[in-house]
């Protein structure tokens, strides 16, 4: 079952915990001549992680440490392990995950799988421009050792190749120093879209992270109204992370009618008044700033049954004030607004993979609950509008863009498509190569 729940499907799972276990597994999987895919803890959104046609490789269970040396601030780890279990070797030494999307339960495999992106793109990038060896094993047999330096074009496929080019068995990744586990943050309250842009233009230059929550229906003169959020790592402090209050969890999924047009409005009103009233400088530990979610278990409940689309998409600088104000007044006008949604400018920083998402920009990431044909008929509209403007959606989020339009956001994908392992596939390249 994907992460937004709408996609589910019967799989057959292997679960190694020893990378010797490896080599005979993904052997085995092209001698039955069917498709593997590795997966992860899951977190992908759409079909990008889902392979019922063939098989998956759980590789949770090779969640080790395998070296940190602080000199070169180089670790290598097992695929398997998770950004939270790297969290906690890094942070007490002095040091951070260089790039981190907005949740620490990713495995590092999948981070690099899906070249993942955070709130200091603008500034380091994606994870991909951070990793410096990994292993990959192809099946025909083969393991392969892969680095920046490799003129094959593998490697450039691999960051964000979405497992499809074998399977990721370890990871040499550059962390970055940091004096303490605190982070300084300005929460500035904006009235309208207008006014986000020239605030994150503002704050790219002294400011390591950026992000904006915006209320997605709020209409006319408070279109794209929001908060938005800078901050950096505090340059003193304690390394030791303070002692998180674990969240609540949600155990049973919510009646489809709780998130409907007059809750989402009513939860946004509230939002965005209570973050006026505290907005300001504060300092905080790391965690709430950067995985707010994570303190919830099984958010992804909360849409009920049906479950949730994640729609993320990127456009170009030129078209991003136009686009965005089209996406934000057809998504108004729906009447199904999301109460997560996001507004971000991406740097110029090239990503590294042939199919990485970010590109120089604006993104916009929102939640829609599932529901049916209304639901598909509005990203519909929002496709037309991304389209237009030349941008593309990001694969790890989606479950259900047109193959004509996937291939024209990602122009490279016929290059990509050359370094597929034959013995690897996923319901979503099914979906749009073929």
């Amino acid at each position: 079952m994907s992460w937004g729940r709408v996609l589910r499907a019967r799989h057959a799972v292997a679960r190694p915990h020893w990378r010797d276990e490896l080599p005979a597994l993904v052997g085995e999987g092209a001698e039955a001549g069917g498709k593997l895919l590795a997966i992860g803890l899951r977190r992908s959104y759409g079909d990008s992680g889902l392979n019922p046609d063939g098989a998956v490789i759980d590789m949770s269970g090779l969640d080790r440490a395998v070296a940190f040396d602080p000199e070169t601030r180089i670790l290598r780890a097992e695929a398997g392990i998770s950004l939270d279990a790297l969290l906690a070797i890094l942070v007490p030494r002095g040091f951070f995950l260089p790039v981190t999307p907005g949740t620490r339960f990713v495995t590092l495999g999948g981070a690099v799988a899906n070249d993942v992106h955070g709130k200091n793109h603008h500034r380091a990038g994606t994870i991909g421009r951070w990793v410096r060896r990994l292993g990959l094993l192809r099946s025909d047999g083969t393991a392969v050792e892969l680095g920046a330096d490799d003129n094959t074009g593998l490697f450039a496929a691999t960051i964000g190749g979405l497992g499809l080019t074998g399977l990721i068995a370890w990871v040499e990744i550059e962390a970055m120093p940091i004096a303490s586990a605190m982070m300084e943050v300005e929460t500035i309250p904006f009235a309208s879209l207008d006014a986000f842009f020239p605030l994150a233009e503002e704050s790219d230059g002294g400011f390591d992270y950026t992000v904006a929550w915006i209320d997605c229906l709020a209409a006319g003169g408070a279109l794209g109204r929001g908060l938005f959020s800078r901050a950096r790592h505090a340059a003193t402090g304690p390394l030791a992370p303070r002692k998180q209050r674990r969240g609540s969890s949600l155990p049973f999924d919510l009646p489809g009618i709780a998130l409907n047009q007059l809750t989402v409005s009513a939860f946004n009103e509230l939002y965005y008044r209570n973050g006026r009233r505290k907005a300001g400088r504060t300092a905080m530990p790391y965690e709430p700033f950067f995985y707010p979610l994570d303190r919830i278990a099984g958010w992804n409940r909360m849409y009920g049954r049906r479950g949730l689309y994640q729609y993320q998409s990127v456009v170009p600088p030129d078209a991003a004030h136009d686009a965005t104000t089209a996406m934000l007044r057809a998504i108004s006008a729906s009447g199904q607004g999301s109460f997560l949604a996001v507004l971000k400018t991406f740097g110029e920083t090239p990503s590294p993979g042939m199919l990485s998402f970010p590109r120089s920009g604006t993104t916009l990431a929102l939640d829609f609950a599932n529901r049916g044909a209304s639901t598909l008929a509005l990203m519909e509209r929002l496709d037309a509008i991304v389209r237009e403007a030349g941008g593309r959606l990001y694969p790890a989020k989606d479950g259900r863009v047109p193959a004509a339009m996937f291939r024209a956001g990602y122009p490279n994908w016929q290059a990509f498509a050359r370094h597929v392992d034959p013995g690897f596939s996923s319901s979503f390249w099914r979906r749009v190569s073929q």
